[in-house]
C-alpha cells in the first residue's frame, strides 16, 4: 500500500442530506466498497478526473452543489 493512503492526517467533514447520503451509499454498496469515507475518496478520485463541467460562477452559494442535482431547499 501506498504511504500516503496510510496515513491521513487531515479530516474533512461534509454535512449531506439524508438524499444524498443515500446516494453515497448506494454507491458504497454496488461498487462494494469498504467503507462511506473509502466510497467518498473514490467519488472525488472520480470527480477530479471528470470533465466537461462548468466552472462555478462567482458567489454561487454551498448549497448551489447537491449530490442528487435537485434544487436548494433553502432555510
Amino acid at each position: 500500500m501506498v504511504e500516503s493512503t496510510r496515513l491521513r492526517g487531515e479530516r474533512l467533514q461534509i454535512m449531506l442530506s439524508p438524499e444524498e447520503l443515500v446516494v453515497v451509499d448506494d454507491f458504497r454498496f454496488k461498487k462494494r466498497m469498504p467503507s462511506r469515507a473509502s466510497a467518498v475518496r473514490e467519488l472525488l478520485k472520480r470527480g477530479l478526473a471528470a470533465e466537461g463541467f462548468a466552472l462555478a460562477t462567482v458567489g454561487a452559494k454551498s448549497a448551489s452543489f447537491g449530490v442528487t442535482n435537485k434544487g436548494s431547499t433553502g432555510r
